[in-house]
């Protein structure tokens, strides 16, 4: 069996708003609520959701970037949020991040093998001849020259430098890739070459991924399993065949049928946001979808559905979801 190679137990991330009146309280605003997650390791999981339902946040607390609120982050079976600093740095050798902007993410300043080689940099270990070894190896992997070392971020198209941005992800050689929309500053055509390169990237490597995406085209192409997020907890889990033939959660449904179609559901690079997440006025019992949910009952507004399982392998917090098959 494989090692669980990330677990979060009731995650909970909130902020601290600036006052509203001067003597008022100060509002928070909870991003992440709760949540639970287990990954195997060589299972890559797709988390998805809307814009503003605390994906982002999410991948943040799994790399150390945020401690949360309540609860625990744990990798290979260490609690990131008990390690100090020093401790947390070395622990980062085995996750590394995939930002969504190709043209940000990138000092503009630096050479390629500059860029590439900091995580190494930072980690030490690694004498100078190493690090180019090293730099060298990972961008033969990414598809680009070893002359490209000397390069400067603005000489690359924007699918060149998300290469090299993975390129830095994997010099570390890590267990882990949390790739935050990797694909989504980028043109369709560009977008395939991206992930057909991460594919054969966790082929070669050994490489599991935690994709954060609303494209739901792109988590089905590369992931085993997905997550549903809605304002800060999960509400839907299961297989890509399961969740996106088979959704039994409202909102899982709504995103489904959000995606633009031409003439059938597997239209691939096509994408559309939903609304963003409007304020549940049922208050903290309620379920947080029941404002939007043609199919609330009175139940949904008094107590809030827990994550449960309705199927083998397919789990969905909503009072009055019912086990469907892919092809019903």
């Amino acid at each position: 069996m494989s090692e669980t190679l990330l677990q979060l137990d009731h995650v909970t991330r909130s902020y601290t708003l600036p006052r509203e009146r001067l003597w008022g309280p100060a509002p928070q605003v909870h991003a992440v609520r709760g949540v639970s997650l287990r990954m195997q390791s060589g299972s890559n999981l797709g988390v998805v959701g809307e814009s503003g339902s605390g994906k982002s946040t999410l991948a943040r607390l799994v790399m150390g970037l945020e401690a949360p609120s309540s609860g625990s982050v744990q990798m290979l079976g260490q609690d990131l949020n008990q390690l100090g600093a020093a401790a947390l740095r070395e622990a980062r050798r085995n996750f590394q991040m995939v930002f969504q902007d190709p043209y940000g993410s990138l000092d503009p300043r630096q050479t390629v093998q500059r860029i590439v080689t900091e995580p190494l940099s930072a980690l030490g270990g690694a004498d100078a001849m190493e690090q180019q070894r090293r730099a060298q190896e990972v961008l033969g992997a990414v598809g680009l020259r070893s002359s490209d070392l000397g390069k400067y971020p603005h000489e690359f198209s924007g699918g060149q430098r998300q290469r090299v941005a993975i390129a830095r992800a994997l010099i570390t050689r890590p267990r882990l890739i949390v790739a935050d929309e990797p694909v989504s500053a980028l043109d369709v055509s560009v977008q395939a070459q991206v992930l057909n390169l991460m594919q054969d990237l966790s082929q070669q490597f050994g490489v599991t991924y935690l994709l954060i995406s609303h494209d739901l085209a792109v988590v089905d192409y590369l992931c085993d399993e997905v997550a549903v997020i809605y304002q800060g907890r999960i509400v839907e889990q299961g297989s890509p065949l399961t969740l996106f033939k088979g959704a039994a959660h409202p909102y899982t449904q709504a995103l489904l049928q959000a995606v633009p179609r031409v003439s059938t559901l597997s239209t691939r690079g096509a994408r559309k946001r939903t609304a963003l997440p409007v304020a549940n006025p049922q208050g903290a019992a309620a379920c947080p979808y029941a404002a939007r949910c043609a199919q609330a009952q009175a139940l949904c507004t008094q107590h809030r559905p827990e994550l449960q399982n309705l199927a083998p392998g397919h789990q969905v917090a909503c009072h009055f979801a019912t086990a469907r098959t892919p092809d019903s």
